[in-house]
């Protein structure tokens, strides 16, 4: 996935977050700003508190891995396709992820088909 992350040339809070996604919910939170809110799943979450624990009920229920193939800017946003592999329902698909970035963290996230 590291060779595919860097091909892509996605912003460095992208990359810290597909990196962070392979360890626990602590990890995955502190990419995010303080009150960042993650929409997954018809689920919002809101603060890193929040953040922390959607991941780490996601990572307790399901293992997958996860390839960004492609990147691009739209209305604001970076929009990356990635395609994961994994044990949970419609396995294996591919997911866009819109990240709304505020510096150097994720101010929000939302994944969807």
């Amino acid at each position: 996935m590291k060779q595919t992350t860097k091909s892509l040339d996605l912003p460095k809070p992208v990359v810290a977050y597909f990196t962070a996604d392979k360890g626990d919910g602590e990890a995955v939170s502190r990419c995010f700003t303080e009150n960042a809110v993650v929409k997954d799943e018809g689920h919002t979450h809101k603060g890193r508190t929040a953040i922390k624990a959607w991941k780490t009920d996601a990572s307790a229920k399901y293992q997958y891995i996860c390839e960004p193939l492609a990147c691009e800017e739209k209305d604001g946003k970076t929009v990356v396709t990635s395609h994961l592999v994994g044990n949970f329902p419609g396995s294996p698909v591919d997911l866009r992820f819109f990240f709304q970035l505020e510096g150097d963290k994720i101010a929000s996230l939302e994944i969807i088909p």
